[in-house]
């Protein structure tokens, strides 16, 4: 596992995992990376390795991943990961390191459609985002199209509104003319309430394609899957976070047998358990474990 390459490995893996299961046209795919904390040798110099993986949330099954170099950063390693996936009719959500006009180019140019995220990377897009809607919102669009959803939500104490706002992109949107295939832009307004305390935030979004509400807020939504179903799964039922693998390959090659693993795990719908449960059957039961791999 050591010796083995990781672009090789991943690539064999991804080829399996894509005769399983078939990417649904108009899917969400985010992206995302994740730091295996342990995964640091400080006798030898090396840190912990920084991976950003691709998760289907429909399907929920992740499409790859890449290591991020030690001496660049997420920004350098998408456009690799996106170039391996076959994303044409899918919508693909990147957070705020990833809202670059080179990925957003390379995402249009794949056939796929974007929603990303400006922040202070991109100072001018978000504040031309920001005064758009502090300026509409004040007449509650009065002057320009406007598509909404509202969701609630309750639970663990806590009351949760999310509001979804897509316009048009605006002729005059400061910087705009820089991001290929731009149509719209979005707000995605959270208002929750917990130990009588209310906290109120705000995101703005670009995107390839004028949404209805509804869908702007399942690509929102859907993007934060990778956190709830991809890594906080391999840290919970894998323990991720504490392997502590790290010699050459070995340690990128075991983070693609993981994310591997769990989709496989998730794909397979006869027993009625969490993923956990799964994968204590697949290692006691051989032939419940054919089925996970074969994906019947």
């Amino acid at each position: 596992m050591a010796a083995i390459k990781p672009a090789e490995f991943e690539a064999c893996f991804l080829s399996w995992i894509t005769t399983l299961q078939e990417i649904t046209d108009g899917q969400v795919i985010a992206i995302d990376g994740k730091t295996l904390r342990r995964s640091f040798d400080t006798a030898n110099g090396k840190t912990a390795i920084h991976m950003v993986s691709a998760w289907a949330t429909a399907n929920q099954i992740s499409l790859g991943q890449v290591v991020v170099d030690a001496k660049s950063n997420e920004i350098a390693a998408i456009p690799n990961l996106l170039q391996m996936l076959e994303i044409s009719g899918c919508w693909v959500t990147i957070a705020a390191m990833g809202c670059q006009t080179e990925i957003a180019k390379q995402i249009i140019a794949a056939g796929a459609d974007y929603v990303l995220t400006p922040k202070g990377n991109q100072p001018t897009l978000q504040q031309g985002i920001k005064d758009f809607f502090d300026d509409h919102l004040e007449d509650d669009f009065a002057r320009t199209k406007v598509r909404r959803y509202e969701t609630e939500e309750k639970g663990h104490g806590r009351e949760e509104t999310r509001y979804y706002c897509i316009c048009p992109a605006p002729d005059d949107l400061p910087d705009g003319s820089r991001w290929v295939g731009l149509k719209a832009i979005g707000i995605a307004i959270s208002e929750t309430q917990r130990d009588g305390k209310e906290c109120n935030e705000a995101h703005y979004y670009i995107l390839s394609r004028y949404l209805s509400g509804r869908r702007f807020a399942e690509a929102v939504r859907g993007h934060w899957g990778i956190e709830n179903r991809l890594h906080w799964q391999l840290d919970v039922t894998f323990q991720e976070d504490q392997c502590r693998i790290r010699k050459e390959y070995a340690d990128t090659n075991f983070s693609t047998l993981r994310r591997t693993a769990l989709s496989m795990l998730k794909g397979e719908s006869s027993l009625k358990v969490g993923v956990k449960n799964k994968r204590l059957a697949a290692g006691w039961d051989e032939a419940y474990l054919e089925k996970v791999l074969l994906g019947q």
